[in-house]
């Protein structure tokens, strides 16, 4: 029988397994097998084909820590990703794998201060991750040097062609050391990924892992649109109205694990939290109760969640959307197990639904769209369970006093008054529809999203532009493929219009029409806010 390959095999050194222990790994994914003992060779270039949520960050960036000199203030290693969101978790997961060793690692992306990282860079860092644009700009400036980088690592290779940074990754290229390695990740190879390497890659090695299915059909994947305020009211809601609710609720920082875990305390609910900052006894001890069912919800951070093995979880729910499509695979595979039903829950807020697609489509989900409980299916939901309680209730269990008191109350009182008042003495907080609060479901109201999943968006062109409906239409469709009828509700103004488009194609569309440097031409409509009257006095 073939032994089973672990992270010891792939000759990793005792310092980098012992930051694997600790970040809960066991046994090295396919990708990871294949690409760690080949990269520690630095030998030759790679090209490794993998899906989104089969560990690629930890398998190019274990050996790069590896390979890293710690004493070289240089930038020794460039990784390349396609949104802000993936080089702050790249950023994070190197960071935390690299044990003892003295590595700096700092993301650098559009849309951050570029002072902060001009600062950061020039106290020395050695594995810069960053987003094309924002690495084209320091490199103009010269505040980012890469003549003396070892490794370049392009990482979602396909989905910055599908972004238009092409151009951008090759002109990187030309800034680079050219005795560097590099290393090429990609889902898809289409022809264009396969022709830069060709061009920058003067020989490289194929890793190919095979495709799996990365999510399981027994997990029901939703999202419910929701302000951001509003998250806490909507994760009562749900875990209300299920019967035996038994789940892990994941969010972004430990500060937000806190607030969360302790504001469901308070609540009455049988809640418990771990991170990054609890002892491994106090771990243990709250794992285990959350296994034992002593506690039927855990609050927790990705990496405080890494070795939890309970195989009947009923929910997932990402109260703080993921950083990236890998992370949105971990959480949810812990639901959906042993061939038992489970659901995975994502609260977006408005301005993330164009990351929850670029996650679906990177992750291969069906993510749906639902709208969050009314309180009124809740009320009746608790009341069909307080029925079968007590009509399950067997005879004999109940003490004889009971029974005495019972028929001298119903001998001095009107029936069904005094089960009702019964009723309401014991139920009265828990059927109480005012202890839910408001929670304003977005995916109901016609604002930019719709109940046929669609989104109104702007374009910054009108009538004084010579724009007409037929040639917005016809404009979008020269570089988006999708059915003219599926473009509604257009309005040209004097210098603006509006349209709407499936929610599908939107972030298609909008990325299509990007041009660095430049004011978007198209673009979600956003929420104006209302000025408060002053009181007259």
């Amino acid at each position: 029988m073939k032994k089973n390959i672990t992270f010891n095999d792939l000759g990793l050194s005792d310092k980098i397994l012992s930051a694997v222990n600790k970040k809960g790994f066991e046994e090295p994914t396919e990708i990871q097998a294949l690409t760690i003992p080949l990269m520690l060779k630095n030998d030759s270039n790679i090209i490794a084909q993998a899906q989104t949520g089969t560990g690629k960050t930890a398998a190019f960036g274990l050996p790069l820590i590896e390979m890293i000199h710690a004493d070289n203030k240089d930038v020794q290693a460039l990784i390349l990703v396609p949104t802000r969101e993936l080089a702050i978790q790249v950023s994070e997961e190197i960071s935390s794998l690299k044990g003892a060793k003295d590595i700096k690692t700092v993301p650098i992306y559009g849309g951050q201060s570029i002072d902060q990282q001009l600062r950061r860079l020039k106290k020395g860092v050695h594995i810069v991750v960053g987003s094309p644009g924002r690495v084209i700009d320091h490199l103009k400036r010269r505040t980012l040097k890469l003549d003396k980088i070892e490794h370049l690592i392009l990482d979602e290779a396909d989905e910055m062609l599908n972004m238009g940074f092409i151009d951008d990754m090759e002109e990187i290229f030309e800034y680079t050391n050219p005795d560097k390695k590099t290393l090429l990740f990609s889902a898809t190879m289409p022809n264009r990924i396969k022709s830069l390497a060709k061009k920058y890659m003067d020989g490289y090695e194929l890793l190919t892992a095979k495709k799996v299915q990365l999510t399981t059909d027994l997990t029901e994947q939703i999202y419910f649109e929701v302000r951001a305020a509003d998250k806490f009211g909507a994760l009562c809601r749900i875990i209300d109205i299920e019967d035996n609710f038994y789940g892990l609720v994941f969010c972004r920082t430990k500060i937000n694990v806190d607030q969360v875990a302790t504001q469901l305390a308070d609540r009455g609910y049988d809640s418990e939290a771990i991170h990054g900052d609890i002892s491994q006894a106090q771990r243990e001890r709250t794992l285990n109760k959350f296994k034992n069912k002593k506690t039927n919800i855990l609050v927790a951070t990705d990496v405080a969640a890494r070795g939890i093995d309970v195989t009947d979880l009923t929910h997932v729910i990402n109260y703080s959307l993921p950083q990236d499509p890998e992370a949105y695979v971990h959480r949810i595979g812990r639901t959906g197990r042993a061939g038992k039903e489970g659901t995975a829950i994502t609260f977006i807020t408005p301005n993330e639904y164009s990351r929850l697609m670029f996650i679906q489509r990177k992750a291969g989900s069906d993510i749906k769209k639902s709208a969050v409980p009314m309180v009124e299916d809740i009320i009746n939901a608790k009341r069909k369970k307080i029925d079968e309680n007590l009509t399950s209730v067997q005879k004999g269990t109940i003490p004889t006093d009971y029974y005495t008191w019972a028929k001298m109350l119903l001998s001095e009182n009107n029936h069904t008054e005094i089960l009702a008042a019964v009723l309401n003495y014991s139920f009265e907080e828990a059927l109480n529809p005012k202890s839910y609060g408001n929670v304003e479901n977005l995916n109901s109201r016609g604002k930019n999203l719709d109940q046929q999943g669609k989104t109104r968006l702007f374009v910054a062109v009108g009538k004084k532009d010579r724009m007409t409906g037929k040639k917005l239409v016809d404009l979008v469709l020269s570089k988006v493929s999708m059915k003219a009828k599926d473009i509604s509700d257009i309005q040209i103004m004097d210098s603006f219009s509006f349209m709407t488009v499936p929610f599908e194609k939107a972030e298609k569309i909008i990325i299509s029409f990007q041009k660095k440097g430049k004011r978007p031409l198209i673009s979600h409509v956003k929420k104006s806010k209302k000025k408060k009257k002053k009181k007259k006095r």
